[in-house]
């Protein structure tokens, strides 16, 4: 299957916006190909003590709402923290996991659509140091994190699913 990027679709939206979704347009088929279907111990598993793939998908969602804050000029809220705080929790249930990714992604496809093109020279502060970016700064980081994070989810279930008993 050929990847979202290369697909001709998104031709209304600006290059950049159009290759932020398109990155998570690839995130939303990597998850429903390598990470649905997990068992609750599978999305819990920690094979070689890395981070388990519940961890990558809680990640994906809640640091896309962070990112997305901050490009929209916001500051981070108590709830924004506490979840922060909480993605390496164990005994995640995969369906919640994956049912929050999924949501993660379609809001922040949402969230990007609103952002206008003219607004990405604009600077903004990124935690609590507030240290410089811009908002196509954070778009750009959008893609790569989610990307980045993808591929570490998609890592770990395939080791995952190589090590159930035949």
């Amino acid at each position: 299957m050929v990847e979202p990027w290369l697909r001709g679709t998104l031709t209304e939206v600006d290059a950049l916006r159009r290759q932020v979704l398109h990155a998570f347009e690839l995130a939303a088929e990597d998850v429903e190909r390598w990470c649905a279907g997990l068992s609750d111990a599978e999305m819990n598993a920690r094979p070689f003590g890395i981070a388990p793939v519940a961890f990558h998908l809680r990640h994906i969602a809640r640091s896309l709402d962070r990112l997305l804050t901050y490009a929209e000029a916001g500051t981070l809220n108590g709830a924004q923290m506490d979840a922060l705080a909480s993605e390496m929790e164990s005994g995640a249930f995969a369906e919640v996991v994956l049912s929050e990714v999924r949501a993660g992604l379609g809001e922040a496809r949402r969230r990007v659509l609103m952002i206008s093109k003219q607004s990405y020279d604009e600077p903004r502060g990124v935690g609590r140091a507030m240290l410089p970016s811009t908002v196509g700064g954070l778009l750009v980081h959008c893609a790569e994190h989610t990307q980045r994070h993808i591929g570490q989810a998609v890592t770990t279930a395939k080791v995952v699913r190589g090590s159930r008993a035949e």
